[in-house]
Parts: C-alpha cells; sequence; structure tokens
C-alpha cells in the first residue's frame, strides 16, 4: 500500500537539490531526485512553435545538479509515495502557502476544459491539504454528488446456464451443455443492473485513492462511496471500459467523475506526461491560468458596457498572405466606438532592471495590437510585484500608440480589476 505522506512543496522559481537542503533549495533525496530529473528530461521539448519547460535542470557551482521549478505549478505524485507541490509565487511577505493554494485554485476555475469550475475553494482547510488530497476531495465530491441522484443501470446482454427458463432458449448451446443434465437451460436474456463501465472505473479509482490518500476525511469518504458501489465489479480492464463509457445527455452527470477517474487511474492530467516513476502529474501553465483568470474577472465588471472577446483571432498582421502571423490578444474590449486591448503576462516586474523587466518584443506585439485594432488603448497587466512602487506605468508615442502598463494584486483582485479599468475607461 503506497501512502503519499512526503510531501515537498516549493513556489515558482524555487527548487530543489540532490541531497541535503543548501542555499535555499530544498533537499530531495537522491533516489526522488533522480526520478524527476528522467521526467522532466522526457517532457521539456521544444517545437517550432511552443517550448515546454516544466522543470529546468542546471549545475551549480559547489551544489551540483538543481532542479527548478519555471512557469508551471501544481503536484507531481512519484511511485515511491513522494509528492513534488509546486505553487505560484504570489507577491507578498506574509502570505501563506495555505493562502497561496486558496489563490491558485480560484484561478485554475476559470480555465477551459478543467474538472471542477463549481468546486468551493472556500469551504476548504487549503493550509493542512496537500494539493494532492484537494483535487482527490474535489473527485470525491462529484462522486458524492453520483450517489446522491442514483447510480445510473443499464439493460446487459447475458448468456448463462440458467435453472429457470428465461429469454431466448440458445438451442445449439443449450444441447452442448444440457444433453443430460436437464435441469438446466442455456439462455440469452437482458438483465438491467449499475455493472456498467462508468461504475466499475470510479469504483476502481476509489479503491486507488484509498490506498494513497493520508487525509483521514478522505479515507472516511472513500469507505463511505465504496459502500453504493456493492452491485458494481472492479474494472479488470481499464482501457476497454473507458473505451465503453456513453457520452450522452443521460449520462453528462458522469462527465466530472469520469475525468477524474481518467486523471488518477491512468495517471493523465489535463496534458499528458511521461515517466516510468510518476505515478500522477497535474501540472498547469500559469501564463494561460493568469491569463483566464484576468479574463473571467474583466468580464464580470463589462458585463453591459461593452462588448468583450477573448483571444481574439480577427486579424492577421500582414494581409497578404491571408492570415498570415495571425494577431491573438487576450482580452478586446469594444465600448461606445473605443477599442481597448488588454494583454497579460505573467512574469514579476522590478525596478531594478532595464524597463522594468518588460521585454522588447512584447511591446512590439502590443504596437501591432494598436495599429491592427485602431486602439484607443493597450493595456498590459503583470502580477503584483515588490519591486514596483507606482500602480501605473504609460508609454506613448507620436504616432498615437498608448501604452499602459500595471499590476493586479491577486489577494484582492477584483478591487485591482475596477481600479484598471476605471483607468482605461473613463
Amino acid at each position: 500500500m503506497r501512502s503519499y505522506n512526503r510531501t515537498y512543496t516549493i513556489t515558482e522559481y524555487g527548487g530543489f537539490t540532490r541531497g541535503p537542503s543548501q542555499n535555499g533549495f530544498q533537499g530531495l533525496p537522491e533516489k526522488t531526485f533522480d526520478a524527476l530529473e528522467t521526467f522532466l528530461l522526457a517532457n521539456n521539448w521544444k517545437s517550432e512553435t511552443e517550448t515546454i519547460e516544466l522543470l529546468s535542470l542546471s549545475v551549480r557551482k559547489g551544489m551540483g545538479k538543481v532542479i527548478t521549478a519555471r512557469n508551471y505549478v501544481g503536484l507531481i505524485a512519484m511511485t515511491d509515495g513522494t509528492v513534488i507541490e509546486i505553487l505560484p509565487k504570489i507577491v507578498g511577505s506574509d502570505i501563506s502557502d495555505g493562502e497561496a493554494k486558496r489563490i491558485f485554485l480560484d484561478m485554475l476555475k476559470t480555465l477551459k476544459d478543467v474538472t471542477f469550475k463549481s468546486f468551493n475553494v472556500s469551504n476548504l482547510r487549503v493550509d493542512r491539504l496537500s494539493l494532492f488530497e484537494i483535487f482527490i476531495k474535489m473527485f470525491l465530491d462529484e462522486v458524492t454528488v453520483l450517489t446522491k441522484q442514483g447510480l445510473k443501470a443499464s439493460y446487459f446482454n447475458i448468456e448463462e446456464n440458467e435453472r429457470f427458463y428465461k429469454g431466448k432458449l440458445l438451442a445449439s448451446q443449450n444441447i452442448k451443455h444440457n444433453l443430460i443434465n436437464r435441469e438446466r437451460f442455456f439462455v440469452r436474456y437482458d438483465h438491467f443492473n449499475i455493472n456498467r463501465p462508468e461504475n466499475r472505473l470510479i469504483k476502481s479509482t476509489l479503491r486507488f485513492l484509498l490506498t494513497v490518500t493520508n487525509d483521514n476525511n478522505n479515507r472516511r469518504n472513500v469507505m463511505r462511496l465504496l459502500s453504493f458501489f456493492d452491485g458494481v465489479d472492479f474494472s479488470s480492464n481499464i482501457d476497454d471500459d473507458f473505451t465503453k463509457c456513453f457520452v450522452d445527455r443521460s449520462m453528462i452527470h458522469y462527465d466530472k467523475a469520469i475525468s477524474w477517474s481518467l486523471v488518477f487511474l491512468k495517471g493523465n492530467s489535463f496534458s499528458a506526461y511521461s515517466g516510468s516513476k510518476v505515478a500522477l502529474a497535474l501540472l498547469f501553465p500559469m501564463e494561460k491560468i493568469f491569463e483566464s483568470f484576468i479574463a473571467d474577472k474583466v468580464r464580470k465588471f463589462i458585463r453591459n458596457g461593452g462588448n468583450i472577446r477573448t483571444q481574439d483571432t480577427r486579424y492577421s498582421l500582414f494581409d497578404k498572405p491571408s492570415r498570415a502571423f495571425m494577431l491573438r490578444p487576450d482580452i478586446v474590449i469594444e465600448n461606445e466606438g473605443k477599442t481597448i486591448v488588454i494583454d497579460t503576462k505573467w512574469k514579476l516586474l522590478s525596478e531594478n532592471v532595464r524597463n522594468n523587466g518588460i521585454l522588447q518584443s512584447d511591446m512590439y506585439q502590443m504596437y501591432a495590437y494598436c495599429k491592427k485594432y485602431n486602439a484607443e488603448k493597450i493595456v498590459l497587466l503583470y502580477p503584483n510585484s515588490d519591486l514596483v512602487s507606482k500602480n501605473f506605468i504609460s508609454y506613448e508615442s507620436h504616432d498615437n500608440v498608448n501604452v499602459l502598463i500595471s499590476c493586479i494584486d491577486l489577494r484582492n483582485v477584483e478591487e485591482s480589476i475596477i481600479k484598471i479599468l476605471s483607468e482605461i475607461l473613463k
């Protein structure tokens, strides 16, 4: 029985050393470090359009190998029972791991294709639960809803040698099995029960979680929920049962639970990762989470004050050939004949570096947005940084390109959004 009771937590840009902790890097047991190194080498890759770097591996003088977290956050559960927990870098000297988890989960709910959009984070004691246990609880809550609604049953075609005649007699099989023993009937009939693939997968997931959870409440809930599946077999072929899951209107309430079963039973997260020493990897790109979170908040405050487009693809950098070098700003607000473009960047700015750390390529991008959209204003949003004292930084050019830089306080995001919108819409 595995117990995931060894959790190592770091934040973005933090990291691990192989062996004892040193120079601000947290120590990992050598076998765990080696397994994590194998995982990152198998899953860091580059293409012509995208670079995936979940973690980075480097060698530091006097320290040896170090593994550093980048812009992916979440958890990696190893087969040896170790959980690596990576939290987002939320600015604030007094912020706790629990508060960072709460902010992260609230942000995560706004992503498309996640299975827990309706999950109430405020009811969780995130200060005492690891992300792994939180995700287990999310699955258990989904299964609890299913059991209250009643598990879905269906008709199954059964061929058996029965004591009583029912359904249709299968003559050839009956002669083969019952030529001498005439007390039985080889028949085919339909049986209505809950032993369907979806329920087998959920029951198998519950059994798996019983072996890995280290939280007493989660363990009690697993055992309670298993009692509702007494008439269901454990899945003997997980892959086959997943292919047999039906997606129709009558089964839509199973979607979230089955998605979580895929995560826990197959080791698949919302992106596919590989690694023989990794049981489960749930990692999310903070750039996309931040972008989705800000778009969700802006949409709430401008619901009746104009038209909002997200990930807009109406324009390309060039007209010929058609749609060459497509532009895709995060948010476009069209209000009273004026257009405002908002783009988000998950990066901490600093007044101690040139241009506050704003990349020249990002400003080229904003210039193109302004010209193509004929925008009144371009807004570039970053997460809050202790190293920037100004609320707004403005850049203007003689050809009417105006770019406003601002930071979002993720601990008080709604107040930040209101302040920024009042500035750009006034």
